[in-house]
């Protein structure tokens, strides 16, 4: 089997930190062969930059995912063609810098796509997300697939897993940073979840320091939105897929806390 982790949203230094200290004993316990992680907000809470990106390869992870927060700093755009373990989502225009599709190896030896979309409801409308995925499956020989669908609405994210269940081997919800319980086995074989959660300050709003967010909503007045340190931890998803068929026979949902 090939056992895969993917990592929520990684919200500012609380969530690197949860990263650095919890993902080795992670892997050890799960015998993990490949790590996915969405990292849109690991760089202050919004955006990426080279140096958190090297420092979070540093960690262990194998590829990395983004979302509508990608492109927060500018910098990315001098480093994104040039990092290969960045994916950027794949519904942009094709003019746009990086790739939405990528091929990696696993730890024991075995090809992985990993391919990041977005959801047009409450978002940026990008390019339809079905229509852009099902003209990439055509050309995509890769058995094992993992699609980040970086996405606000539930029911577009729900029935987004059920158009191509059986045609991916995980659909991995995010964006809204609030794990969900719905982790299961899709009637074809695709490993679902609706939203796999973050990693960083689980005890603030989303991420943020909950007495920011807390202004923001009884005043209207914009704030600074600072990463929240309170209850440090981390949330994922493990899968397991037969490498063969690459079918999915296996999704946990993981909740840890740093002690």
């Amino acid at each position: 089997m090939v056992r895969v982790l993917f990592i929520g949203d990684i919200v500012g230094k609380p969530g690197r930190r949860a990263v650095r200290e919890l993902l080795p004993s992670l892997k050890v316990e799960y015998n993990v062969d490949f790590v996915v992680a969405n990292v849109e907000n690991a760089a202050g809470g919004a955006g990426i930059t080279q140096n958190v990106a090297k420092e979070l390869r540093s960690y262990g992870i194998n590829a990395m995912t983004g979302g509508n927060h990608i492109w927060a700093k500018r910098e990315i755009f001098k480093f994104i063609d040039n990092f290969p373990e960045l994916v950027r989502p794949l519904n942009h225009p094709e003019s746009v810098p990086g790739q939405g599709v990528k091929v990696f190896t696993s730890d024991t030896g075995v090809p992985i796509a990993v391919i990041n979309l977005m959801g047009r409801l409450f978002l940026q409308c990008l390019d339809n997300p079905f229509i852009v995925l099902e003209r990439t499956l055509e050309a995509l020989k890769t058995k094992i697939i993992i699609v980040d669908f970086h996405a606000e609405a539930t029911a577009e994210k729900q029935a987004f897993a059920l158009y191509f269940d059986g045609k991916v081997s995980a659909i991995i919800g995010t964006h809204t940073h609030v794990q969900t319980s719905d982790e299961r086995i899709l009637p074809n074989g695709t490993a679902y979840i609706t939203d796999v959660g973050m990693a960083g300050g689980l005890g603030g709003v989303i991420g943020v320091k909950k007495e920011a967010m807390i202004k923001k909503f009884l005043t209207g007045l914009p704030v600074d939105l600072e990463a929240s340190k309170e209850q440090i931890g981390l949330e994922a998803a493990f899968i397991e897929i037969d490498p063969t068929s690459g079918k999915a026979l296996r999704i946990e949902r993981i909740r840890r806390f740093l002690k």
